[in-house]
């Protein structure tokens, strides 16, 4: 899967630990993990809102603008270094995680075809059109999710309480944040939990590098999405369209394939894989105790 920079990516503290700075209470409040981190996915938020479903370039340019609104809060308020989010090696950690998505999408759905529960027709016209419009539309979303859950959410939280707590709980709003997409239900919120929020945070922990988890994500949900599977639960425009046959723990029903069991065990299985691999880097961190 690939070697790990050179440079050790470890959200150390503040770039200055002994500046006090200013603001008082207020600002000693902005700069706790809660609340850069909530300044953060406030900002972060805001740009996505603006762009995520915009014509043409927007969504691009709205990922942009959220690496920028992320930088300037993790330098500015959380007065900490970003070797997260670094231009060293992102070329190489965005095709790794990418080279896994599409991996894991190519043979969950190939599984579930392989069990009957999909077959694939080639849709026949607007190629470029589909493409372009894709790969803008899943370069924001991933990108700005990425941010807001491992970027700010994991790293505040893991502050906190430690890695595995933060990865559980990162899990878990991922799912609830999913909760909303057409043919969701408890089951699909679960799994989400499970094949996505694990696995993302997992696979954070172990490269400790949001290009590796964007490269991840924009993978996997492109794929889908060029393969006319709904896209946790959102029907998309694809090269192909997909005739759906069998129980709905197959095939995931409505809310696309990530409601599959089959995606599920795969992930979990990476997943665990990732930690196991985290934890032997000692990228895998205790709650701090109290006073330290």
């Amino acid at each position: 899967m690939g070697t790990k920079s050179a440079v050790r990516h470890r959200a150390g503290p503040g770039l200055d630990e002994s500046e006090e700075g200013d603001g008082g209470r207020f600002g000693r409040i902005l700069r706790s993990p809660l609340g850069w981190m909530l300044t953060g996915m406030a900002g972060v938020g805001v740009v996505s809102g603006l762009t995520a479903t915009g014509p043409g370039p927007v969504p691009v340019v709205g990922a942009a603008a959220a690496v920028a609104v992320y930088c300037y809060v993790m330098r500015r308020v959380a007065r900490r270094a970003t070797p997260e989010i670094a231009r060293s090696g992102a070329g190489r950690e965005v095709l790794l995680g990418g080279a896994i998505g599409l991996g894991f999408i190519l043979a969950s759905a190939l599984l579930i075809t392989a069990f009957g529960g999909y077959a694939f027709v080639w849709a026949g016209d607007g190629l470029m059109s589909v493409l372009w419009t894709t790969i803008a539309l899943q370069i924001g979303a991933a990108v700005t999710e990425e941010l807001l859950f491992r970027g700010l959410a994991l790293q505040a939280l893991e502050q906190l309480w430690g890695s595995r707590a933060a990865l559980v709980i990162t899990s878990l709003f991922f799912g609830v944040a999913h909760l909303g997409a057409e043919g969701a239900n408890v089951w699909s919120g679960l799994a989400i939990a499970l094949e996505a929020g694990a696995l993302l945070g997992a696979a954070f922990l172990w490269r400790r590098s949001i290009w590796f988890v964007i490269g991840l994500h924009f993978a996997w949900n492109t794929t889908e999405q060029l393969l006319g599977i709904p896209v946790s639960g959102h029907a998309p425009e694809g090269l192909f369209t997909v005739d759906v046959h069998g129980s709905a723990l197959l095939t995931g029903g409505d809310f696309g394939l990530e409601a599959s069991i089959l995606p599920v065990l795969i992930g979990v299985a990476l997943a665990a894989t990732m930690l196991v691999r985290a934890h032997r880097d000692g990228d895998v961190r205790p709650r701090r105790r109290a006073g330290r």
